[in-house]
């Protein structure tokens, strides 16, 4: 498919390699319930909420907190994270971008989220694995990858392109929350002043797989969000959908300068003073 790095595995690759101890299988779900109604066999599975978030300020977990879970749920520094989940993977790119945040380079992503799996009769089960504690040394946070919202406001009208990648209904400022999500909603509506819009689902074919290379690299010009080398940042609500657009972008097509700004819409349409636009 012509992808700039080897971080794709395909679900035939992860029915052989089930009993590979040298690999962890990670479902990450939007509803982490279905982790208990079926898994991928020896799938570990964590909650993004409960367990990859901090339980008071809004933020994700530091580094020895991000260590001693992994540690605790047997994953180790020597081990190959594959991630897979629901909602097309949105989450579990989320995961990917969080590893990749604090150094671990051993992790892939399924392509295709855990409807391919289970569509294509594949074996699941319902028992939670119990894998020996291991160590997990997480190293300090990467922020050539992510993006905060001082760099944010100082990319408007510079040549940061910015890419937001909610629903255009969202983008627009005629929905302020996705129904069901009014709890990561603002006060304000609208998007950053000058981002392009490219929801993320965009980037994916109706199985949830990548589209190839060729395609998104089109998809991605013609936007105005690749223009040569120059900076990206992308946004949605709360960085899962932007971390999913982060991979497309660095990882599959190999733009270098990709950040998610994982504080996302949730954090900018509350802040007094932030410029917004309303017009598409």
């Amino acid at each position: 498919m012509g992808y700039a790095k080897n971080v794709l595995v395909e679900t035939d690759w992860v029915a052989e390699h089930l009993d590979d101890d040298s690999i962890r299988i990670v479902e990450v779900d939007e509803k982490p319930a279905l982790y208990a109604e079926a898994h991928i066999p020896g799938a570990i599975g964590f909650d993004w909420m409960a367990d990859l978030q901090d339980s008071v300020k809004r933020d994700f977990l530091g580094p020895d907190d991000f260590g001693a879970l992994m540690g605790s749920r047997g994953i180790s520094n020597d081990h190959t994270v594959v991630l897979y989940g629901d909602r097309n993977n949105w989450f579990a790119a989320y995961t990917y971008w969080y590893f990749r945040y604090y150094g671990h380079d051993g992790v892939r992503l399924v392509n295709g989220p855990r409807e391919k799996w289970i569509n294509e009769g594949r074996e699941t089960s319902t028992e939670v694995p119990d894998y020996p504690a291991e160590t997990f040394t997480a190293q300090r946070g990467d922020n050539s990858i992510r993006a905060f919202r001082d760099e944010v406001r100082g990319a408007i009208d510079s040549s940061t392109n910015l890419v937001d990648v909610r629903s255009p209904q969202e983008y627009s400022g005629e929905l302020i929350a996705m129904a069901g999500y009014e709890q990561e909603g603002a006060q304000r509506a609208g998007h950053i002043p000058g981002a392009a819009s490219v929801p993320w689902a965009q980037a994916v074919t109706e199985e949830g797989t990548f589209k190839s290379a060729e395609e998104l690299r089109e998809l991605y010009t013609s936007k105005g969000v690749i223009e040569g080398d120059s900076p990206i940042i992308a946004y949605c609500r709360i960085g899962e959908r932007s971390a999913h657009t982060w991979f497309v972008l660095h990882e599959l097509l190999g733009q270098e300068d990709v950040k998610n700004y994982d504080g996302s819409w949730t954090e900018w349409g509350n802040l007094v003073g932030m410029p917004i636009e309303k017009d598409v």
